[in-house]
């Protein structure tokens, strides 16, 4: 991993492709991004209504970024195997039945992940229909957040399962599994702080 993409994690490399990590990172930017704006409106929002003054078109800035921060933030852990639940009971297998499951997990989410875009894409052109107060914005601009979030699920749910097929699921534990999620082994062998 470079520094250039320094929010990709070293987890799971095996189940990856590196020309997908500037994607990642790019994800990752993103859910900062709407995260900060999502706060900063809630923020001004409150203090507008407080002083009375409300900005009501906020409400609709605060909404646009919580769903689109929801809906990246899904894709990001996804490429991450960030779904603690799934994860948990996969990797507490080994072998053939490790690859099983594995293969069974991804394949339930990328049918989810097809839904979002098939579905996701008739609720988009519906959309156009409906008109978002007082910005008159259709609310297919909230809508187009799921085809596109299903489409990158499905993507980083078939590199895992390509990958796992080829590489197989089973992986060396990671540094930082072994010494603590804050911690990562020094030249000497020693975990540094």
């Amino acid at each position: 991993m470079t520094t250039r993409y320094s929010l990709v994690p070293l987890r799971q490399r095996h189940l990856k492709w590196a020309a997908l990590d500037p994607l990642e990172h790019v994800l990752m930017l993103l859910c900062g991004i709407t995260l900060f704006c999502f706060s900063v409106s809630v923020v001004c929002d409150i203090v507008t209504r407080t002083i009375g003054r409300p900005w009501l078109w906020l409400q609709e800035v605060t909404m646009t970024f919580f769903v689109y921060g929801i809906f990246i933030g899904a894709a990001a852990a996804t490429r991450r195997n960030d779904h603690l639940y799934l994860t948990a009971l996969a990797e507490s297998l080994h072998g053939t039945a490790r690859t099983i499951a594995e293969s069974l997990i991804r394949c339930v989410v990328i049918a989810v992940a097809l839904c979002m875009v098939v579905y996701g894409y008739q609720n988009f052109l519906r959309g156009f229909e409906s008109f978002r107060m007082p910005s008159l914005t259709p609310i297919a601009s909230l809508y187009a957040a799921i085809p596109l979030s299903g489409a990158l699920i499905a993507l980083f749910a078939i590199e895992q399962l390509v990958n796992g097929w080829r590489h197989g699921f089973d992986h060396a534990p990671d540094p930082f599994e072994v010494h603590g999620e804050h911690s990562a082994p020094t030249s000497t062998g020693e975990t540094g702080r």
